[in-house]
């Protein structure tokens, strides 16, 4: 205090802490003697002068410590009266900073309790709101007024107020905060809604340690909740449904996945196609429809609510969720369940619904690749909770799920007609026109084995002009077979256009084949026959492993197999060679390839199998179409014990004036001179067309054989149906299609190739390789 005079008559020990003057010592100097600036002192003498009233002043100022150091502090001056007027005043000092942190907390404080979105309460040690935040008021749909003084379960009932005191109790007592503890409830603004929040609670104390209340927020997680008890619900449904591939059973699988987590009872109903194996109908379904109930599971036992049992079929009118969803593929979604429209299309139906107290349903179509199956229908009565989008999404899941599983289950029944179809899809249903060879094809499936077999014929396009003929034969029958089949064909393929020896791909076929016997020991091995033949030089190139020899047929009708190609031994045997055998083929040879099935038979023996199939091939004049119907009805019975291939191929010369070759020096400035050639043999052909990629096919491929190959080079050009184009240099160096960097100045000559060709590929020879490309005569 400063009296009237300007003297201190009154020091706190808050005064002398701050300042550190004792009292005795301080008391009667005057005040402005503790101010630090001459500035200061002037100031306060000129407004005691200027208000002897007084006047409020609130400020910061230095005043002197009693050790000489300066203190920043805030002062509050407010004037004091007496009954004669002014008395003198009183003076309010703090440090600064202190002052100034607390006025930031404060403001920080209020702001966080009226600004803050999440909802926060102080419950006093009774458990009564003591204060609430307006967030709070806004969640609750509750003034504040009404909330103070209050316990949670009178404000909110609908919460798990139990649940929530006995935290409270434990964190006021403990003085450990819980965090993120989920609770449960309706509140009063949404009271047919449940709700969950994420809470956490902890105790407040002042200074000395004294409880001041518990803090509580809260966060609504409803959402987020609902989202991971949904996945949950998907995630356990992925693992009951589709256990089994029965119909019925998968429907009831779906029905008890739901129940209780999406709904207190669900009923299962298929189309009767759907239950029998049968496709149904693309698309949707209309009008009135029959269903056979196929699943029901309640949270009752034994299900009383259901109107129709299991097996029963029910006629569902247009206007029932049922029919609804059948009809336009869609989800139904009925929120607040009308029953009185049911009495229109169901009395029966609208009965149990009003007795049992169902209040929402949703009603979603099973479907699957396209096809309706049926329908599943999700109903509540127990929850109080109607369903909202995200329950018929969830139930979409559901059902999209089961829907897979009751058609793949339907589809079942079906699985042996499949694999049949798929095993003869495994055969060339038409062989590849090509000019080194006419051909026609017969494949007779074993009548025991319901066309499932191992036999198989190809004729495979090489380079060069060349063509492959190939039959082979699995050794069973059924499905087994027809698996390795289908491997060894592929296999064959892929070899094929390594452009391998005949030889070499049979080496490389019995190797496959020991792999497959050791991955399955029901794999007993294969036969196979394969030959090259060259429209060029007429030569055709035979090699076989274990199989019978082909008939060769002389354009003047002479008939001869030929023993002489080693027969070499069955695939799967490993470790032994296959060995080739060369003929010169005149034009118009005839080649039939066969496996055993068509020259054995039970009842005669393999000579006169043989026999027959000599006397049926050299019959003049025939088409080859007609040549196999001759062939069959010769030496196939009507019921065969073993399935058999047919592969008859008339051999074509290429003409000497279709083919042009050229040997070029290795001399980089010889390119020029191969464009030149190239041109110039074209317009010969008539297929100026394709000068411009054929030269710079030439180019790149010679180009590449001098920079990175040796001589001799060569260039060859074949005119078939397409245009061939062949570079040989004497290097076994493999060439590599990449792709150039922007930087690169080389590395774009086979990209070229590539881009401008049909195909291309790399043959070896005992002397080189050689690069070929392929062209159509028509340019793309």
């Amino acid at each position: 205090m400063v009296d009237s005079k300007g003297d201190i008559s009154l020091w706190s020990p808050q005064a002398e802490t701050l300042l550190g003057y004792p009292a005795e010592e301080i008391c009667g100097t005057p005040a402005v003697d503790l101010l630090t600036s001459p500035e200061g002192r002037t100031a306060a003498h000129v407004a005691r002068e200027e208000h002897p009233a007084g006047q409020d002043w609130d400020g910061v100022l230095g005043l002197k410590h009693r050790d000489g150091h300066e203190v920043q502090v805030a002062l509050r001056v407010r004037p004091l009266l007496g009954r004669e007027g002014r008395a003198g005043w009183s003076v309010s000092a703090a440090d600064a900073r202190q002052a100034e942190q607390e006025e930031v907390d404060r403001a920080i404080l209020q702001a966080l309790f009226s600004q803050s979105p999440i909802p926060i309460t102080v419950m006093d040690s009774e458990l009564r709101h003591r204060w609430v935040n307006a967030a709070t008021e806004r969640a609750a749909a509750v003034p504040a007024e009404r909330l103070l003084g209050r316990r949670i379960g009178e404000v909110a009932p609908g919460l798990d107020v139990q649940t929530v005191e006995e935290v409270l109790r434990q964190v006021r007592d403990t003085g450990e905060p819980v965090l993120d503890f989920q609770v449960r409830g309706r509140p009063p603004s949404e009271p047919d809604r449940e709700h969950v929040w994420s809470t956490s609670f902890f105790r407040l104390t002042d200074s000395a340690g004294r409880l001041l209340g518990i803090c509580q927020t809260f966060v609504d997680v409803t959402d987020g909740y609902l989202a991971q008890r949904r996945l949950a619900l998907l995630t356990e449904a992925g693992e009951r449904i589709a256990t089994t591939l029965d119909v019925v059973r998968t429907a009831q699988e779906l029905a008890d996945a739901a129940v209780p987590g999406l709904a207190d009872i669900v009923v299962v109903d298929l189309l009767e196609a759907t239950v029998r194996g049968e496709e149904p109908d693309p698309g949707p379904v209309g009008g009135q429809v029959l269903l056979r109930r196929s699943g029901i599971s309640s949270v009752q036992e034994g299900a009383p609510e259901a109107v129709y049992a299991v097996g029963a079929t029910g006629a569902f009118h247009p206007g029932t969720p049922q029919a609804r969803c059948l009809a336009t593929g869609r989800p139904v979604l009925v929120r607040r369940l009308d029953v009185e429209e049911w009495f229109a299309f169901d009395p029966r139906a609208a009965e149990k619904i009003r007795e049992v107290g169902i209040h929402s349903l949703m009603a979603v179509p099973l479907r699957a690749r396209g096809i309706t199956l049926g329908a599943a229908v999700f109903s509540r009565y127990r929850d109080p909770q109607p369903y909202d989008e995200g329950d018929l999404a969830l139930a979409e899941d559901f059902c999209s799920r089961a829907a897979v599983c009751v058609d793949n289950a339907r589809r079942y029944t079906r699985e042996h007609i499949t694999a049949l179809t798929l095993q003869r899809s495994l055969l060339p249903h038409d062989l590849p026109d090509h000019p080194a060879v006419e051909t026609a094809h017969r494949y007779l499936p074993a009548a025991a084995h319901a066309g499932a077999g191992g036999d198989w014929f190809d004729v495979l396009p090489l380079s060069g002009a060349r063509v492959a003929l190939v039959v082979g034969d699995v050794v069973g029958h059924g499905l087994h077979a027809a698996a390795v089949m289908g491997r060894l064909r592929t296999a064959v393929h892929t070899l094929a256009d390594l452009d391998l020896d005949p030889d070499e791909i049979l080496t490389r076929l019995d190797d496959l084949v020991v792999r497959l016997a050791e991955e399955d020991s029901d794999c007993q091995g294969a036969t196979c026959l394969c030959a090259v033949y060259d429209p060029i030089s007429r030569r055709c190139t035979f090699a076989r492993a274990g199989h019978p020899p082909p008939a060769l047929v002389q354009p003047d009708g002479m008939v001869e197999f030929l023993h002489e190609i080693p027969p070499g031994p069955p695939l799967g045997l490993g470790g032994l060679p296959f060995e080739t055998a060369e003929r010169q083929l005149p034009e118009g040879t005839l080649l039939a390839l066969y496996t055993d099935g068509l020259i054995e038979a039970p009842d005669r023996d393999v000579d006169i199998g043989l026999d027959r199939l000599a006397h049926t091939v050299a019959a003049p004049a025939r088409s080859l179409e007609q040549l196999c119907e001759a062939v069959v009805a010769s030496l196939a019975p009507e019921r065969r014990s073993d399935d058999a291939a047919l592969l008859l191929a008339r051999t074509h010369v290429l003409e000497a004036n279709r083919v042009a070759s050229w040997e070029l020096p290795v001399d980089p400035t010889l390119v020029a001179q191969a464009r030149t050639l190239t041109e110039a043999q074209l317009a010969d052909w008539n297929l100026e067309p394709l000068a411009f990629t054929t030269e710079l096919i030439v180019s790149e491929l010679v180009t590449n054989a001098i920079r990175h190959a040796r001589g001799p080079i060569a260039l060859r050009l074949i005119h078939t149906a397409s245009l061939i184009c062949e570079v040989s240099d004497g290097s076994l160096s493999a060439p590599h299609l990449r792709l150039a960097r922007n930087s690169d100045e080389g590395g774009r000559g086979l990209f070229l190739v590539a881009q401008l060709s049909t195909r291309w590929g790399t043959r070896y020879t005992t002397d080189g390789k050689t690069i070929w490309a392929e062209q159509a005569l028509t340019p793309a």
